[in-house]
């Protein structure tokens, strides 16, 4: 049966396809790709307002999937893991993420959580781990990523990020947003992350 929300799993998928990497490539081999739809209302946020800016950021590959959420954007269910009593009303005002697939996305998988994440300019996602394995790959340049006691790093568009179980990292934002795909595997799929850094704004 054919969803409303066929072709953003598609375009996700599509997008995975073109990405040169071992460990997405394994990720995407365990993943059973035939699953049902999740019925779900919309949810907006305020970050959605970064979508036309990331459409113009995204690269060529990225950028079908960055259209979709931008056209579509009122009608997924955006949501959000921390408040503003968590890290601030700046923080919140610029921060969502989309289950594409998961245990609470738009499609149902109890074995792997898939979607992305936008933060706005000039926020800190602070330190924080989880039990799940993470993958990452930014869909837009410019913001610095950090992991475990290294520091920030700036990666570009494409490159694929792993975070293993428990490790910590964190990501700081420049002048423009990011929008990011993440895989989480091997650990509960919505469980909330230990936070244990802050959103100021270090330079380490």
């Amino acid at each position: 049966m054919t969803t409303d929300f066929d072709g953003l799993l598609e375009c996700f998928h599509g997008f995975l396809d073109t990405v040169d990497s071992p460990l997405v490539h394994d990720a995407m081999s365990r993943i059973g790709w035939d699953m049902p739809a999740r019925p779900l209302a919309p949810h907006p946020l305020a970050c959605l307002r970064q979508l036309d800016r990331i459409v113009e950021l995204a690269p060529e590959s990225a950028r079908p999937l960055a259209r979709l959420l931008a056209e579509r954007r009122g009608d997924l269910r955006w949501g959000q893991t921390y408040s503003a009593a968590d890290f601030g009303k700046t923080f919140v005002e610029n921060y969502g993420w989309l289950e594409v697939f998961g245990t609470r996305g738009h499609f149902v998988n109890d074995e792997v959580a898939a979607g992305l994440l936008i933060l706005g300019p000039d926020i800190v996602y602070p330190d924080h781990h989880h039990v799940a394995e993470e993958i990452y790959i930014p869909l837009t340049g410019g913001t610095e990523w950090r992991m475990g006691e290294s520091g920030f790093r700036l990666r570009d568009a494409g490159k694929v990020i792993h975070h293993a179980s428990n490790v910590n990292h964190a990501m700081r934002t420049g002048k423009e947003p990011l929008l990011a795909l993440y895989i989480w595997r091997g650990g509960p799929l919505a469980a909330k992350s230990t936070i244990t850094g802050t959103t100021a704004q270090d330079k380490s």
